[in-house]
């Protein structure tokens, strides 16, 4: 993948697109593209690449046109299926001057104009100017793989793969949206299209802009989709079975096509192993695979790691992240973030993007998608058992079967559940709630506002209004299935925001990595959607029909372990060894008070309790880290926004002048 970057006048007193802008745009994101560099530049638009080569590395670099010029475009991402387009492309008359996926983009759109955007298998986010029509199209993939952000400011349409090369615009300037923080509170994230920047919004996920006329136009284009829960018919296991493997094998091949070796990520869980014995099992790709181990037991599992890694006989990797390195390099994830984080999961996922480039490779494959789209989390199986609960609610045996999904929790073994039974007993019987799976963790979630300061809590109810409500509810969302409902929150909610963004793509393209996602295959999404839910969580089996699959390809001890979240450590990661001065400064008493977000008194309370060494519940830790990340934001984004020097003469960098014999 890449970076792109973007400004477009609205009005015609808006200041003249400089080229020494852009490069200054690019050089905030050299980190996603530091191979090669590209520039289109016309009276009143300017595109910029900042280019991570991986196919076609001769002839790709960007930004590419169309036969007569008059079609330019910035791409970020991959497009998997070029292949089979460009000849379909070619018969319809189209000349090609490169072999890259880029280019398949501009003559698709020349030929289809927004609707190309339904043609591709990928994972992308693209800009195209039409010199003819001065219009802009902006286009981001289904499900927000590839991030891309703008803003209006000084009467232009500002636009960037990361929030950072936008505020690298003078007329742009940081502030913290108060409802953003208090979705991120709730929700782990800022809710599309908000940011944590007041004023910058995301394209959402599968919606295209188009500007014409000074006036940006946003329309959906695609969102998941799930059968009535009515409706009957369908395969069988078996045909269920050979039709996802048919279609899952694909998806893996065809994310293997690049002119650079393909690594992948190997967890020890169900998905990563499944990607990786396809790999194995149906190519003839080097495997080099790549892990996290953890010094802390609680979160570690190397163990399974390295008996997958030996049963699939590939060259594996591994990084080991201790408490002292995710404190020490935390700063470094929420810049690339550029967002408050309640978990401190995209820090090993930094650290293993940054073993995966340091050995030589810049791409890699991971097993995403899978718990989304075949119900593999805790949230769907409690979800369950309080829909089996709440048809006898006064039962003392049915609210027991929460022994089965976590038997480890303190209060739960040995006793009669009364813990856990009570924490899910609240809203039991409220089962028409279109977010009844989620409500439990957005009601745990939520408890960590109780640091937000009055100041916070006031802008909060000031600027709240009747639109900002969220979730919303697509058309026919009632009469879908209670699991694809609670399925299409979590898309929508928390992978897409969150999982795709902050511990997904930021972490990856931090260190020049580009992650392949074959589970988020469309034809497997839209597979997936269809089957029957049994088919995904049969009694309290998640994923069944991948685990009929992946029998046949992984040990035993693989395919049969129950799903564990991917999790780090938080308090022990910022106070178990010797203090860190950044953790001392952002908490500190008088930058609390400075930032104005939470109270004093109470983070120091927190702050009291973490550095004792007590065991911190999980909204404490939530709440710490939340904290941490969100007095990190403001120091490095509103208060001491940083920029290095604009792209030099000595960088490799293509400028193209907008022909206007062509306009």
């Amino acid at each position: 993948m890449c970076g792109i970057v973007g400004t477009l006048n609205l009005t015609p007193a808006a200041e003249r697109v400089r080229e020494t802008a852009l490069r200054q745009m690019l050089a905030m994101i050299r980190h996603r593209g530091p191979d090669q560099f590209g520039i289109y530049l016309g009276a009143d638009v300017g595109l910029g690449n900042a280019r991570l080569s991986i196919v076609d590395l001769s002839s790709g670099q960007q930004p590419i046109a169309n036969e007569d010029g008059t079609l330019w475009i910035v791409f970020n991402g991959e497009i998997f299926n070029h292949v089979e387009l460009r000849p379909e492309l070619e018969a319809r008359g189209h000349r090609f001057a490169t072999h890259t996926d880029t280019e398949v983009i501009v003559h698709l759109y020349e030929e289809f104009g927004p609707a190309c955007v339904s043609r591709l298998n990928g994972q992308f986010a693209f800009a195209i100017w039409d010199v003819h029509k001065r219009s802009l199209f902006l286009a981001r993939d289904r499900l927000g793989i590839c991030p891309l952000f703008y803003t209006i400011a000084g009467g232009a349409l500002i636009f960037a793969s990361e929030i950072k090369a936008i505020l690298a615009d003078r007329r742009v300037a940081a502030a913290i949206d108060p409802l953003a923080l208090d979705q991120t509170f709730t929700y782990w994230s800022p809710q599309s299209p908000r940011t944590i920047f007041a004023g910058i919004s995301w394209l959402p996920p599968g919606t295209h802009m188009t500007v014409r006329h000074g006036r940006p136009v946003i329309e959906p284009y695609w969102q998941p989709q799930f059968p009535d829960r009515d409706e009957a018919g369908g395969p069988d296991v078996g045909e269920a079975v050979e039709g996802l493997a048919e279609l899952l094998i694909d998806a893996t091949r065809i994310r293997l096509r690049a002119d650079v070796p393909v690594g992948a990520y190997l967890s020890g869980g169900l998905d990563s192993s499944t990607i990786a014995a396809i790999i194995r099992n149906y190519t003839g790709n080097r495997l080099d695979t790549f892990s996290i181990a953890f010094d802390d037991a609680e979160f570690d599992e190397s163990g399974y790691q390295q008996r997958m890694a030996r049963f699939l006989g590939t060259d594996h990797q591994v990084v080991r992240a201790t408490h002292a390195d995710i404190g020490r390099i935390f700063p470094d994830v929420v810049w690339h973030t550029e967002a408050p984080l309640l978990r401190a999961s995209p820090a090993p996922m930094f650290l293993l993007s940054r073993l995966v480039s340091s050995s030589g490779y810049k791409v890699v494959l991971t097993g995403e998608g899978a718990d989304e789209f075949l119900a593999g989390y805790d949230i769907f199986k409690e979800a369950k058992v309080r829909r089996f609960w709440a048809r006898q609610p006064d039962s003392r045996l049915r609210p027991l079967l929460f022994r089965r999904l976590y038997p480890w929790i303190t209060g739960f073994t040995g006793g009669a559940g009364t813990y856990l039974a009570a924490f899910f007993r609240d809203g039991l019987e409220d089962g028409a709630a279109p977010d009844y799976s989620h409500r439990p963790r957005w009601r745990t979630t939520a408890r960590t506002r109780r640091f937000f300061s009055e100041e916070l809590r006031g802008a909060i109810a000031e600027g709240s209004k009747p639109a900002d409500a969220w979730p919303t509810w697509p058309d026919g969302f009632s009469r879908w299935d209670p699991l694809s409902q609670a399925q299409y929150l979590e898309v929508t909610t928390f992978m897409s925001p969150y999982l795709l963004s902050s511990q997904g793509d930021r972490m990856t393209m931090a260190n020049a990595v580009e992650g392949r996602f074959p589970f988020l295959d469309p034809r497997v999404i839209d597979y997936c959607n269809l089957l029957p839910p049994r088919f995904k969580l049969r009694g309290l089996t998640e994923k069944f029909v991948l685990k009929q699959l992946s029998r046949r390809w992984l040990p035993d001890e693989i395919w049969q372990r129950p799903k564990r979240p991917f999790r780090a450590p938080i308090h022990r990661s910022f106070f178990s060894g010797p203090p860190l001065d950044w953790v001392e400064e952002m908490l500190s008493p008088e930058r609390i008070a400075a930032t104005g977000l939470f109270k004093p008194a109470a983070v120091g309370q927190l702050r009291a309790k973490a550095a004792s060494g007590a065991r911190l519940g999980e909204t404490d830790d939530m709440a710490l880290v939340g904290i941490l990340s969100s007095q990190l934001v403001v120091e490095r984004f509103v208060r001491n926004f940083e920029m290095p020097p604009p792209l030099a003469a000595g960088d490799d960098v293509r400028v193209c002048v907008e022909n206007r014999a062509a306009a």
